[in-house]
């Protein structure tokens, strides 16, 4: 059996964006499928399993978090995001 998720995020700016999907996308190893449109970054993930499926989704989400949080500490003092209206 073969299972797949497909996850969008979407992030306050399209720098940020891009960042993130360029560190998470060096580990897609066929895995998973990153891809950035915008703000928007998109994972498809395929598995033989429910359970192999929910373990590659928490290790990718667990790399976006690193490097959202990476993202924003790397942003220089005084440059902070501004928010769409």
């Amino acid at each position: 059996m073969k299972v797949r998720a497909q996850l969008h995020l979407t992030f306050d700016d399209a720098a940020t964006a891009e960042a993130v999907a360029s560190s998470v996308s060096l580990d897609d190893d066929g895995y998973i499928e990153t891809t950035r449109r915008g703000r928007t970054i998109t994972a498809r993930a395929a598995a033989d399993s429910p359970m192999s499926l929910l373990h590659t989704l928490d290790d990718y989400l667990a790399c976006v978090s690193v490097a959202e949080r990476s993202a924003r500490e790397a942003r220089p003092p005084g440059r902070a995001r501004r928010r769409r209206v």
